[in-house]
């Protein structure tokens, strides 16, 4: 089965392509060139578009944006190719990428983390001692979470990204693109400025 994954959800966009459990290719960019990577990755592996048997998208909690995003290009790709799709979370491809006892942690703007459950908390408030942090929240918000106890990995280690690669392996329950909902743990930003 040849997967195209990615994601979008953090600062740092991923995709791969993924075939019976190989990988093919896999790319770290951000998210406004997600369909230049998508291309690049099916010439790298000599493939094209219609090879492709399904999608693995990421779901976030994240950026309300780059979540959208990453959504709409899946909904568009798996509507004009025919194939089915499956929503894996953000947090969980975090935690395969640096394992079990791992704990994921988001960027959420204002001051808060994204954390398993999906939720939102201050850094202040994680209960983190003892644990492997990773993501860009824990990159953020390093020194908190290093005085309550958390271990956080260099900002460049590659642990903080979730790699789309994993996203792949994570999916399960293929269907409708159209189907898959995104993470959202709070309303957009704008959405507090509507009258």
């Amino acid at each position: 089965m040849l997967i195209l994954a990615f994601d979008t959800a953090t600062d740092v966009a991923t995709s791969a392509l993924v075939e019976d459990g190989e990988i093919l290719g896999e790319r770290v960019s951000i998210a406004r060139t997600l369909l230049e990577d998508v291309d690049a990755l099916l010439r790298q592996a000599s493939a094209r578009p219609a090879d492709l048997d399904a999608l693995a998208v990421g779901t976030g909690p994240g950026s309300f944006t780059g979540t959208r995003l990453g959504l709409a290009v899946a909904r568009g790709l798996g509507v004009a190719l025919g194939v089915p799709g499956a929503g894996v979370s953000t947090l969980d491809a975090l935690r395969a990428g640096a394992g079990d006892e791992a704990l994921a942690v988001i960027d959420a703007r204002r001051g808060e983390v994204f954390v398993p459950g999906p939720r939102a908390v201050a850094p202040a408030e994680l209960d983190a001692r003892g644990r492997l942090c990773v993501g860009d929240g824990a990159v953020r918000y390093r020194e908190v979470l290093e005085a309550n106890g958390a271990v956080v990995p260099a900002d460049d280690d590659p642990r903080h990204r979730p790699r789309a690669s994993l996203h792949a392996g994570l999916a399960t329950g293929f269907g409708p693109v159209d189907e898959i909902e995104p993470l959202y743990v709070r309303e957009p930003d704008a959405s507090r400025w509507r009258s």
